[in-house]
């Protein structure tokens, strides 16, 4: 059965000239291929913009419209070119814990998708800012799995049925978020996605969080804050320091289609640059 012209767009887009078979070697080659192509980003929530997560809205905005995305569009996409593939798969969600304990109870604001290979799962995600998983991770071990960037690991909660994912950035084990494969409908993606795009206690609402990946390196902007990541040395950082700068960033690091006319002034007065 041939692709829908947005699947075939978008594996144009990751390098395909013809749809790959849903192999391991795919699954890992399609999500590194995406985490280096798509931003990661929060424009739509920067100037409370709705962020409608229908398929086609998605497709339009991210295939069409140049523009990137956050996990509820970008971990939508990426599984229904997965499923369109024919690998088996699905959504889920999680509970974002990074920068604070990694039990805490937190809202479900994260999505990402289980795929199960020859028997084996694995979990799946692009739509995790800058530091989401370059690689694919197989779920049933707690061994520390390598990725083309940091090594990742998985830890069971067999009382709650939930897992935890870690990375190790400079010789810590940081957690990320926790999820379990409870079935997920629609709805639950609505709900947490009006949260993330609207609530006032959101960190998207009124904020600018952009992330790209690239062989070796993970970029990332914060409003005004730049940096570059790098493996085996220290980061780069700095600040963006007028709109101008700060659009040729998003076009040329992110490769982010700014849609026009697009104003970020307030950005720079609330974060005191000039």
């Amino acid at each position: 059965m041939p692709l829908l012209n947005h699947r075939r767009l978008y594996l144009k887009r990751l390098g395909y000239d013809s749809p790959p078979p849903p192999t391991l070697q795919t699954l890992q080659e399609l999500q590194l291929r995406h985490v280096c192509t798509f931003a990661f980003e929060s424009l739509s929530t920067l100037l409370h913009l709705p962020v409608p997560i229908d398929l086609p809205s998605v497709e339009q905005k991210v295939l069409l419209d140049g523009r990137g995305g956050y996990c509820y569009e970008l971990n939508q996409m990426f599984l229904a070119l997965l499923q369109e593939l024919g690998f088996e798969a699905r959504g889920i969600t999680g509970r974002v814990v990074m920068g604070g304990p990694p039990d805490a109870r937190t809202a479900r604001t994260h999505r990402l998708s289980l795929v199960i290979l020859d028997g084996v799962r694995y979990v799946t995600d692009v739509g995790f800012g800058g530091m989401v998983p370059s690689a694919p991770l197989q779920l049933d071990t707690q061994a520390v799995q390598a990725t083309p960037h940091e090594p990742y690991r998985l830890t069971f909660h067999g009382e709650e049925g939930s897992y935890t994912m870690w990375v190790e950035v400079a010789g810590e084990w940081r957690g990320l978020y926790v999820f379990d494969l409870q079935v997920q409908a629609d709805i639950d993606y609505e709900i947490g996605n009006w949260y993330v795009s609207t609530h006032p206690a959101s960190p998207f609402v009124g904020q600018l969080k952009v992330a790209r990946l690239a062989v070796g390196q993970r970029h990332t902007l914060n409003n005004t804050q730049y940096t570059v990541h790098y493996l085996g040395r220290p980061s780069e950082k700095c600040v963006i320091e007028n709109q101008q700068a700060l659009l040729e960033l998003l076009q040329g690091t992110f490769g982010i289609q700014v849609p026009t006319p697009l104003s970020l002034h307030d950005l720079f007065v609330s974060d005191g640059a000039a």
